[in-house]
């Protein structure tokens, strides 16, 4: 996994919203832990990061914007000066300004966690390999919840989570644990970094023998 220093976290619907019992049972209990560690390098490295909240438009979700799930996490609430999109679809696309604030960044990577993966998760995904960004969906930092399809048979959360990953996985996104991704982070700036201080070094004393070494003895240096 290689990433640009213009890579971009984008961290879905960490609200407290998601906690409410009606969700039921869910998987990856560490994701909390690995979407904390993940908004932490990317601040350290100073790489840019949205934070997307649901704004939900029923007044019974616990996502409603006047009810107490609206606020974020605390593993990912954002700093003072952070971005923040609000959205009320699943797909952080529709109906926000994220397409143009990626515009104006010249972003073309897209690293995205969060919540559920099977809804707005994967909805932005997919809505992302569309537009034609690079996008890499880290499998274990984010989670799902059972599942009953319509002939009444209940689905655990692992199954629901792994079948949406492998919906996305080749087609719309490249799927990704933590652990890679926070190594591929740290490496993007430094990178970057590098390049920077090979622009801004003088050219050696060796380089300038060498170009006027290829001019013939009694010459002018050529121009």
């Amino acid at each position: 996994m290689r990433l640009p220093a213009d890579a971009v976290l984008i961290v879905i619907d960490m609200q407290e919203a998601i906690d409410d019992p009606r969700w039921g049972p869910r998987n990856n209990l560490g994701a909390e832990a690995n979407i904390a560690a993940l908004i932490a390098a990317w601040r350290a490295e100073g790489l840019p990061l949205v934070h997307i909240r649901h704004d939900s438009v029923d007044p019974a979700s616990a996502y409603a914007p006047n009810g107490p799930g609206h606020a974020f996490k605390p593993c990912a609430a954002p700093l003072e000066g952070e971005t923040v999109i609000g959205k009320n679809a699943n797909s952080a696309f529709v109906g926000t300004g994220l397409e143009g604030l990626l515009d104006e960044i010249g972003a073309t990577t897209l690293v995205i966690c969060g919540v559920l993966t099977p809804n707005s998760v994967e909805a932005t995904a997919r809505h992302a390999g569309n537009l034609g960004y690079q996008v890499f969906v880290v499998a274990d930092a984010s989670w799902a919840v059972d599942k009953t399809d319509m002939r009444g048979k209940r689905w655990p959360a692992d199954d629901v989570h792994a079948l949406s990953l492998a919906h996305l996985e080749g087609e719309y996104a490249s799927v990704v644990d933590a652990a890679t991704t926070l190594r591929a982070a740290a490496l993007a700036k430094a990178r970057q970094r590098r390049a920077t201080r090979k622009t801004e070094a003088p050219p050696t004393s060796g380089a300038r023998q060498i170009a006027a070494s290829n001019d013939k003895p009694g010459e002018s240096p050529r121009k």
